[in-house]
């Protein structure tokens, strides 16, 4: 990548130096704009007054256009290497490729949380732009209510986490970036998690406007299910983009290590899958409003306590971007405000949410309602988990770890019954149904899947049965969404013809189903099968892993653009013939002085043969760790299936048009 010339001893021209200031300056404006977001619609809405109300839609698109503008000065000053800024000192370096320049914009605390209110003022101004089927007074109110979030963040980061304070003396160089974070891989993880975090935001305004409009509908459930579908696809694939990172780049092997911040991101996503599920009762069936409501509230609420464990200092982790008690309480207080507000408000509206839908116990309804209790009990049981030690270290004065056996015996259970009524429930009726019927209908599925168990189970020797349920469950899954999709074409020739013209979100829900099958098949897998082999070896020397043969031909010293690599040559054979050629490296970046591990990894359909350059040893040789890892690929290669029959989903006309925003109900009035 080519450099741009920063001008001498790290200092940079005047007019560079002013677009910096100009970026400054727009944040300050952009806060002011939110502030006058909160107030005229607000009260425009309460007094009924339509032009007050219609500064919604201008004062979100000018925050968004002013924050984009300090975003895009602040990318700037990175990628001048504007020194004079103090973010662009701790967090870049002139070496540095430019892939990684600009990924340093966010891969820091005040950074990060410019890109969270940009995404913030995005998704305010996609309902301005994009909401013109919204009563008037619903709109104002939504976009009054994301002016707040905005304006409480634009106040956190103005007054604890300016990315704009300037050095008295500007240094000649900078200190790096953290070399863990210069990784395509995480390059492009935290804009798609804050994608999904902040878009959680918009279910929470539609959730307090709806309770201070007093009408919560099947209207309200259409118009709340895009932006959570939108934030949930952000959330799997920013989730699945982590997991990979860990996968190939800290060296250990694995794909999730029950690491707090890890667990920030995953209970929202769980909430969210929950929130998506009982807001199609509310569209449907004007049922489980409460429940919604309150789902839209905690998901947002689990976003900050991300933002909260990740930022105060509480948890030590890679993934932590500060430890400034400061900043933790402002983030506290934050949290605190936005919760007891929004719950104190859902308290006081109880009435406006009274189900109108009743359902039999065996319908549709009752397995979203079954679904929903497993997600919310499976976010508890990771709440739980995560917060405890911080809870008996304070009030009990005793240090604990909760680690993977708590979580993997506590959590799994729920998944497994989630997973098991999946398919069942995805093809019952609204209202009442038939059981035996739709059980008749899954049972080639059921009987492939409990084939496909049997077999890894008789394929297996002296091993648990993990792996076994883990296919099944996964063959379970995945044959149930083709039936399910396959029951939709009715009965009679012209099937296939019928298959194609299905709705987009039929197809959506099946492949998202799916695709947590596939995700569950490679985590069954990777957990129940893989081997682990770790051994010193010398130059020339061959090994046997798992029926294949390495042989470490050589291990040469490489100078890469920022670091010095120590890399391992590994030719990877079964049989006699040649796989390929692995290179496994670890490198010192010497500006930082911190050394990274880089697994090389053949990667292929049903396994992944994953190789670790250590240290050198004293008798001339190397410790080499190998990893057989198989079906390696589908935890990603699920999660990918997911977010694209999310979008699948997402794309069907009926999300983009709200049903019953023509109602001749009178806007505003409280449901009976």
């Amino acid at each position: 990548m080519g450099e741009i010339d920063v001008g001498p001893a790290g200092t940079a021209p005047y007019t560079w130096v002013m677009i910096t200031e100009l970026g400054h300056f727009a944040l300050i404006l952009a806060f002011v704009t939110a502030c006058f977001q909160v107030v005229v619609p607000l009260y425009g809405a309460h007094k009924r007054w339509p032009g007050w109300m219609a500064a919604a839609e201008p004062a979100a698109t000018l925050q968004f256009l002013l924050t984009a503008g300090a975003f895009a000065s602040l990318t700037w000053a990175f990628l001048t290497s504007d020194f004079s800024l103090k973010l662009v000192t701790l967090n870049s370096h002139t070496a540095k490729p430019l892939l990684y320049k600009i990924t340093g914009v966010w891969g820091n605390h005040e950074g990060s949380m410019l890109l969270w209110v940009l995404i913030v003022a995005l998704f305010g101004g996609s309902v301005a732009w994009f909401g013109s089927n919204l009563p008037p007074s619903l709109k104002a109110r939504v976009l009054a209510v994301q002016g707040m979030i905005g304006a409480a963040f634009f106040a956190f980061i103005l007054f604890t986490s300016n990315p704009f304070l300037r050095l008295a003396v500007p240094p000649f160089d900078g200190n790096d970036l953290n070399p863990l974070l210069q990784d395509p891989g995480l390059a492009f993880h935290p804009p798609f998690l804050y994608l999904g975090y902040v878009g959680l935001s918009m279910t929470f305004s539609f959730a307090v406007a709806a309770l201070i409009e007093g009408r919560v509908d099947a209207a309200w459930g259409r118009w709340v299910r895009p932006y959570t579908l939108a934030a949930w696809i952000f959330l799997t694939i920013g989730i699945g983009l982590g997991s990979w990172w860990a996968y190939y780049e800290l060296g250990w092997g694995g794909f999730w290590f029950w690491d707090p911040v890890e667990n920030a991101s995953f209970m929202p996503w769980l909430i969210a899958a929950a929130l998506l599920h009982s807001s199609i009762v509310v569209e449907k069936r004007e049922s489980l409003k409460s429940w919604t409501v309150l789902l839209a509230i905690i998901a947002f609420g689990f976003s900050m306590v991300g933002a909260f464990i990740t930022r105060s200092g509480i948890i030590t982790s890679v993934h932590a971007f500060a430890s400034d008690p400061e900043r933790g309480v402002f983030l506290l207080a934050i949290l605190a405000v936005f919760m007891l507000g929004a719950l104190t408000l859902f308290a006081a509206r109880a009435n406006v949410m009274q189900a109108k839908g009743v359902f039999g116990l065996v319908s549709r309804e009752s397995m979203l309602v079954i679904n929903n209790i497993l997600l919310g009990v499976s976010a508890f049981v990771v709440f739980t988990g995560t917060i405890w030690p911080l809870v008996a270290e304070l009030f009990f004065d005793r240090k604990l770890s909760v680690g993977a056996p708590f979580f993997n015996m506590a959590f799994t259970p729920f998944m497994l019954l989630l997973g098991l009524i999946l398919p069942v429930g995805a093809m019952l009726p609204w209202k009442r149904a038939n059981l035996g019927r739709v059980i008749r209908q899954l049972r080639g599925a059921f009987v492939l899947a409990i084939a496909i168990g049997a077999l890894a189970w008789a394929l297996q020797t002296g091993r648990s049965a993990l792996g076994p349920v883990g296919l099944f469950l996964a063959a379970w899954l995945v044959s149930g969404s083709a039936v399910d999709l396959w029951s939709r074409t009715g009965r009679g020739s012209g099937r296939l013809a019928r298959l194609r013209r299905l709705p987009r979100a039929d197809w959506g829900k099946s492949v998202a189903h799916g695709g947590l099958g596939i995700t569950i098949a490679g985590i069954a897998g990777m957990m129940a099968w893989s081997v682990e082999d770790i051994r010193v070896v010398q130059p020339g020397e061959a090994f046997e892993v798992a029926g294949f043969t390495l042989s470490l031909d050589n291990v040469a010293r490489v100078e890469g653009p920022n670091y010095i690599s120590t890399m391992g040559e590994v030719s990877l054979r079964r049989g006699d013939s040649l796989i390929n050629t692995l290179y496994p490296e670890k490198r010192i970046y010497p500006v930082a002085g911190m050394p990274t591990t880089e697994a090389a990894i053949d990667n292929g359909f049903l396994r992944d043969v994953y190789v670790v350059v250590g240290d050198p040893q004293g008798n001339g040789g190397w410790a080499i760790r190998t990893y057989y890892k198989p079906l390696a690929n589908w935890i990603w290669g699920g999660a990918i299936l997911m977010a694209f029959g999310g979008a699948l989903s997402l794309s069907d006309r009926r999300y983009r048009v709200a049903a019953g925003s023509h109602k001749a109900a009178a806007v505003g009035v409280p449901a009976e």
